[in-house]
């Protein structure tokens, strides 16, 4: 074999053998921010004091932050996103393969976007916009709007605050939950607190407990 030949061959075989490295890429932190650049596949992206931004096209596996928020652009893909003090926001067309999971934050999903296992809070605000969602939605003091066109599979689920919390800090308002225009949520509703549940005339839900909806039929739910 020609000496070019088998200097191009050399060099084949060394790209084969690091690509599945590269698309396995995974970042640990302590302290810092990660960045999950756009199109580019990655392993687990942890990170314990810090952010994490995961741009348009990338994937990854379990995206984990302790202190700080998680930045989804669109058409990004992950096996789970989680963070204790912090809010996620996914934008469209994203594929989260678990579930989606804050404690002191809020979290929003857009358009098209599926998730596979649950999405909650115990502290924030859920908003959903036309999103799939196989598991449940839940969380203890926060807002939920399961908005136009959404599809929750699992049921929601409002919790009492308990001294089990503790140290976290419950907030003692009356959540607010929306069911929007042609959403749809399968399973039980079922509310273990007070909270104001509005249901779209155009909506359909399973079997609602601890909680008097309230049908709408404008486009916004009605201000409290």
């Amino acid at each position: 074999m020609p000496r070019t030949r088998v200097s191009l061959s050399l060099a084949l075989a060394a790209v084969l053998c690091t690509a599945p490295a590269l698309a396995q890429q995974e970042i640990s932190k302590v302290n810092g921010s990660i960045v999950a650049q756009a199109g580019r596949p990655y392993g687990d992206v942890e990170t314990v004091n810090g952010s994490i931004t995961i741009e348009g096209g990338a994937s990854v596996k379990d995206a984990e932050t302790v202190n700080g928020s998680i930045r989804a652009a669109d058409d990004i893909g992950a096996a789970s996103l989680s963070t204790v003090n912090g809010s996620i926001r996914v934008g469209e067309r994203a594929t989260v393969r678990g579930g989606v999971e804050t404690v002191n934050g809020s979290i929003f999903i857009g358009a098209g976007g599926r998730v596979g296992g649950d999405v909650e809070t115990v502290n924030g605000a859920i908003g959903l916009v036309d999103v799939d969602v196989d598991g449940r939605v839940a969380t203890v003091s926060g807002d939920i709007t399961v908005g136009v066109g959404s599809h929750v599979r699992g049921g929601i689920h409002v919790d009492k605050p308990s001294s089990n919390w503790f140290p976290v800090q419950i907030n003692k308002r009356k959540p607010k939950i929306v069911i929007g225009p042609g959403a749809v949520v399968e399973g039980d509703l079922v509310f273990k607190r007070e909270v104001t549940l509005y249901v779209h005339e155009t909506a359909r839900v399973g079997k609602v407990t601890g909680a008097t909806p309230v049908s709408y039929s404008t486009a916004q739910s009605p201000q409290d």
